[in-house]
């Protein structure tokens, strides 16, 4: 996973933020908000189009993540439909979702010395990062 940690480090000098909001509009990704019931997102492309849908009943932190979760998807898996794949096919979704999460937790915490925190626990805490997370410190 050190290539993600390269493409967050790219990602962050050319648009000087970690802001995962930021980045997707200056990587002309759309951000749409909807009332996704039991989902938390998800990234699509329709005609070339790329999109992230966020969850309008989710708090600010939570969206951000799932914000910067779908980015992964669109920078790491730009042409990955994980929901044809789950439905249609034996391939495992598994590694592409750990990768995604991977990346946002790395492009949240990518401006944060966390030698400033006595546990990881404070870290996604403070950020509003899920604690199933964790293992991605």
């Amino acid at each position: 996973m050190g290539n993600i940690k390269g493409i967050i480090k790219e990602l962050t000098q050319k648009y000087q933020t970690n802001d995962p909001f930021k980045i997707a509009k200056a990587k002309n990704i759309y951000l749409r908000y909807h009332d996704l019931v039991n989902t938390y997102g998800f990234y699509c492309t329709y005609k070339r189009v790329r999109m992230i849908h966020i969850n309008n009943r989710l708090d600010e932190h939570l969206q951000r993540f799932v914000c910067a979760h779908e980015l992964g998807h669109a920078v790491l898996h730009p042409n990955a439909n994980t929901p044809f794949l789950r439905k249609n096919t034996f391939f495992s979704v598994d590694k592409i979702e750990v990768e995604a999460n991977y990346f946002a937790v790395h492009l949240l915490l990518s401006n944060e010395d966390l030698k400033n925190y006595e546990t990881k626990f404070q870290v996604l805490q403070n950020y509003g990062i899920p604690y199933e997370m964790e293992r991605f410190i």
